[in-house]
């Protein structure tokens, strides 16, 4: 069954909504197909993900992305299926880094199975894109590389953390753009290149996608922290129990002076500290202050969007940004 788009965009154009909603189906299938084998098992690990279901917000960018060139075209809903496949064998890499043991509702790869199995399934997701990728062109096969880069500096720079010297809030959003930002970006590029866009709009689709990719991941930080279990589906604290340093977090880490919440999130929150932390993290300036960073980022994308030729995918995509900022409270 195919899977819905990430947010029900007021798409008043009726043709745009029917391209958009037959555009995922066409890649719920080829992206099914293209992890099938002969060997049951790694057809099942590998199918783990993507049954499990996901918002296919990466797909949703090139399909709009296409509609600037000719949207039928042979290579866009494949490119689709690169980014998707690509976007979800980073995903078993991440479970075992952070020995994560959920994923969409179930269990992720390396709990149902073990690391060894995750890793190598999510090395198969990605010779499985290659093999894909390889139909589509030096073109196309140049910017996954440069992305899968940033995508891979992302990571090893948010494991490290910063380093002497290095602005901890710099540091953080350039991780968001690396790790986040940069896949998102290429969904809109491979979008518009494989439907032969002008050069200019593929330009700008890139910047944007990027910069709400950013602010999305932005939004997450704030979720975490303003909403209920009830309106996010998620328990609302889980990063301040992780010791995960969220943008909120290095805002109230860089206040001057000391201060009872400081001291909470200096670390991993304790669990019988949660809800005072919530408390006070709710009441406190850094959460203005990142609801601002995150006004900034969708402004740039809308600078962008602005300047692309009037048809309905422009007002998709400026819808989109309106929503990674009423979904941030």
């Amino acid at each position: 069954m195919a899977a819905p788009p990430v947010v029900d965009l007021p798409i008043g154009d009726e043709r745009l909504a029917q391209d958009v909603a037959s555009g995922l189906a066409a890649v719920e299938k080829l992206l099914r197909s293209s992890v099938e084998t002969e060997d049951a098992f790694v057809t099942e690990a590998s199918k783990h993900l993507i049954e499990a279901g996901g918002k296919r917000f990466r797909t949703l960018m090139v399909l709009l992305a296409a509609q600037f060139g000719d949207a039928s075209a042979p290579g866009v809903v494949p490119g689709a299926v690169v980014i998707e496949l690509t976007h979800l064998g980073s995903l078993y890499h991440d479970d075992v880094m952070d020995e994560a043991p959920v994923r969409r509702g179930s269990p992720s790869a390396n709990a149902r199975w073990d690391n060894t199995v995750a890793i190598l399934t999510g090395d198969y997701l990605f010779a499985q894109a290659s093999e894909i990728l390889a139909d589509l062109g030096p073109a196309l096969i140049r910017i996954q590389a440069q992305t899968f880069s940033r995508l891979v500096q992302g990571q090893i720079r948010e494991t490290i953390g910063p380093r002497a010297g290095d602005d901890p809030v710099a540091h953080y959003i350039d991780v968001l753009a690396d790790k986040t930002g940069s896949l998102i970006a290429a969904s809109g590029r491979f979008g518009a290149v494989l439907a032969g866009a002008p050069s200019d709009v593929e330009e700008r689709i890139s910047r944007a996608c990027e910069a709400i990719g950013v602010a999305w991941q932005l939004g997450d930080d704030l979720l975490d922290v303003a909403s209920s279990s009830v309106e996010s589906g998620k328990t609302p604290g889980t990063d301040l129990l992780e010791g995960i340093r969220t943008l909120p977090v290095l805002y109230v880490l860089e206040t001057p002076g000391s201060s009872r919440l400081k001291d909470l999130v200096s670390g991993p929150v304790a669990p019988a500290d949660l809800d005072e932390a919530l408390t006070l993290l709710r009441a406190d300036a850094a959460m203005e202050r990142a609801r601002a960073e995150l006004h900034r980022w969708v402004d740039r994308a809308r600078r962008d969007l602005s300047l692309l030729p009037d048809i309905s995918a422009k007002e998709a995509f400026l819808a989109l940004c309106d929503y990674v900022v009423a979904r941030s409270g």
